[in-house]
């Protein structure tokens, strides 16, 4: 959302300045005016229409400046309430950080009394926090288990293995024993649970009544513009009139009405190269629209398919009861959860929109999360173009609680909008639409392949490789529940997280691997430190693994108009390794980049480049996601919403790797292997600040 500035005065227009130039008059209130808007602020920080006006009259303002005055005074209020409760937070901080230095040099001193040397702290102290994390966790089970078993009508039987997440504490014995091991049972991968739900005919009723309003809705906000949207003077972006906004769609009651609620709503449109009912095939189907935005999408899932939709128009009248779990590519940012309802309907010949809305659903919000969202009516219009593309307009309208716990590398990124909003819904859509029609051409260059990929077939099984691997990555450091992370002390004020799962899964690394990640902010521009990443001349600048030897790209295979957005398969030269290659992809669109790679033994590879199932091939992907850090440009000529990507800024990188730390399910995670990934992660964050010279960067 956007807001004016400064309590004191208010911005004009000079339409008459150059456009590139463009500067805006600023009105500076009488003392007296500031005066008597203060004194009403104290009585009533929310005055009416009324009240306005007659304030217009006696101080000689303009009714929308008495109105932007109050918003900016609200704002204002806010912010110094959020310093203050910051400082003291930090303060409280400070001294919890303080007497934990002082009890770890305490505990220096301590002999372990069964062999006179010292214990292992972190061991126990990591110990006593799974014991009381397992014992949170069975409550929490034991309360879902009791409020399931209601839907069914019998008691439901608890898995074993959850039973099972304690320290084997066999090795803590004795130094003789293996003090240094660090023992893990791990619970399987797997996404998060849903409680079961019984839709009744009448919640059917009251569904399809929510999902026709909130269609009505929707199809408002994409085709009206003033009042209703105004245009951002700081970047052009459209900005909801939350005022006019409630007038036209007033509430009986709103259930997230709390002062730690903030609305986030934008509205972006663009072409799609995709026309619209392939696009509404795409949506209604929860696995389709989850490839579409792998970046955006940690989750999506039909609960029950409330309505098939008209006889003889496919999708025309659908609707559905879903749950979706929304993120943002690193280990600080909490996912996004929704039960939403999800309604299609064909406006007009080559005419669409998709609504979603939140619906409560009855236990439903125990199960999403200790962070609570609302979707209001959301979605798209997609409209056929004579070319067979589509005109799609986006609108993205939420809730979400927010009690300070937005990271403050990520504040600005996410308060604007752009973390979660529109443009990032569109930008990833145009990208992987192209990169849907790239796998569906039928010619192709033998120049664009390398001459090493022998057919179409062969082509299209590398795509589908590259695009698990890179679903793989995103997963990888997905804050999704079946997720946990837990931090290790770093360099900076950030630290590394890491993540242990197993799995036996076709197509993954069977046995336990290890995930770390870390995000820095480095002053320098997103599409920089894209082609950083992405030139193989830079490589062995910042990929430790490659002992500082350089890459030639054999076969190379392009996803978009973008020339970033390709494949390609490396191999590294005066490398003992001659049976490895690396799979790349890199990604980019306006609202951020991805570079993933993984190494692929040699006939792994051979067998997608000849055009067989690549189902199987085992990927354990690490890789990059880059975003811009979401600051305003403060200079003159600030870039537009439609080139955050381009803007002069600086950019949030996440880096984050994956090692197998047994080829067993059985295995354990031991304190070496955390070691490891724990070096890796800040060696590279090291050589990536020095290769751009950002070590004064936090």
């Amino acid at each position: 959302m956007e807001f004016g500035t400064g309590g004191g005065g208010g911005w004009d227009n000079d339409s008459s300045s150059d456009p590139r130039r463009s500067r805006k008059r600023y009105h500076r209130h009488t003392a007296n005016q500031i005066q008597r808007l203060e004194a009403m602020f104290k009585e009533c920080p929310h005055p009416d229409e009324k009240q306005r006006l007659q304030l217009s009259r006696e101080l000689g303002l303009a009714p929308r400046q008495i109105k932007f005055w109050f918003q900016n005074r609200r704002t204002q209020m806010k912010a110094q309430h959020e310093r203050a409760d910051n400082s003291a937070l930090r303060a409280e901080n400070d001294k919890i950080r303080c007497e934990n230095i002082a009890i770890r040099e305490a505990l220096k001193n301590v002999i372990c009394p069964s062999c006179g040397g010292p214990p292992l702290h972190d061991a126990y102290f990591d110990e006593h926090k799974l014991r009381m994390e397992n014992a949170h966790l069975k409550e929490e089970l034991d309360r879902v288990s009791s409020m399931a078993a209601k839907y069914i009508g019998r008691p439901i039987s608890q898995p074993s293995h959850f039973s099972s997440l304690e320290l084997s504490m066999s090795s803590f014995g004795s130094h003789e024993m293996g003090c240094s091991s660090l023992d893990l049972d791990l619970l399987p991968a797997s996404s998060s649970s849903v409680l079961p739900i019984h839709v009744s005919n009448m919640d059917k009723t009251l569904m399809s009544e929510v999902a026709t309003n909130a269609m009505g809705e929707l199809l408002r906000l994409c085709q009206t513009n003033e009042p209703l949207w105004m245009k951002s003077r700081s970047d052009g972006r459209d900005v909801l009139d939350l005022e006019t906004y409630e007038q036209a769609f007033p509430r009986a009651n709103v259930p997230l009405e709390n002062l730690h609620f903030r609305t986030e709503v934008s509205r972006d449109s663009g072409v799609v190269i995709v026309n619209s009912a392939t696009l509404v095939d795409m949506f209604m189907d929860s696995n389709k629209w989850s490839e579409l935005f792998p970046t955006i999408v940690s989750s999506a899932r039909t609960i029950e398919v409330i309505s098939s939709g008209m006889l003889g128009s496919h999708h025309n009248g659908s609707l559905q009861l879903m749950y979706l779990e929304l993120q943002l590519l690193s280990p600080l940012v909490p996912t996004r959860h929704f039960y939403i309802l999800r309604y299609s309907q064909q406006i007009e010949q080559g005419t669409w929109a998709v609504v979603d809305v939140s619906y409560n659903v009855t236990g439903g919000s125990q199960m999403v999360s200790h962070s609570q969202c609302r979707r209001s009516p959301s979605g798209c219009l997609i409209q056929d173009m004579p070319n067979g593309y589509s005109k799609v307009t986006w609108i993205e309208h939420v809730e979400v609680e927010d009690k300070g716990s937005t990271h403050w590398l990520f504040r600005d990124l996410i308060h604007s909008g752009l973390a979660f909003g529109a443009e990032r819904w569109l930008a990833t859509l145009q990208r992987t639409s192209e990169r849907f029609a790239c796998s569906m051409v039928t010619s192709s260059s033998s120049q664009d392949l390398g001459g090493v990929i022998p057919s179409l077939e062969g082509r299209r099984s590398m795509m589908k490789l590259a695009q698990r691997m890179v679903n793989n990555f995103c997963a990888s450091i997905s804050t999704s529940h079946g997720h946990r992370w837990t931090t290790l002390s770093g360099t900076d004020e950030v630290g590394v997280y890491v993540s242990v799962h197993k799995s036996m899964d076709p197509g993954q690394r069977n046995g336990v691997a290890l995930s770390a990640a870390t995000t820095i902010w480095l002053p320098v521009p997103p599409q920089t430190i894209f082609n950083f990443f992405k030139n193989d001349r830079t490589r062995s600048q910042w990929d430790v693994l490659s002992d500082g030897n350089p890459v030639q790209e054999v076969a190379h295979i392009t996803n978009g108009s973008h020339p970033g957005n390709c494949i390609s398969v490396l191999r590294a030269m005066n490398s003992t390794q001659n049976n490895m290659l690396i799979l790349q992809e890199s990604c980019i669109d306006s609202s951020g980049s991805l570079v993933v790679y993984c190494p692929v033994d040699l006939p792994a590879m051979n067998l997608a480049m000849s055009g067989e199932d690549p189902s199987n091939i085992p990927l354990l992907p690490s890789g990059f996601a880059i975003l811009p850090d979401g600051r305003q440009d403060q200079g003159e000529g600030a870039s537009s919403s439609s080139d955050v990507h381009n803007r002069s800024g600086g950019s949030l990188v996440t880096v984050a790797f994956q090692i197998l730390v047994s080829s067993l399910p059985s295995g354990k995670l031991n304190l070496e292997s955390v070691t490891t990934v724990n070096n890796l992660i800040s060696t590279t964050v090291h050589q990536i600040k020095t290769a751009l010279n950002c070590h004064s960067s936090s």
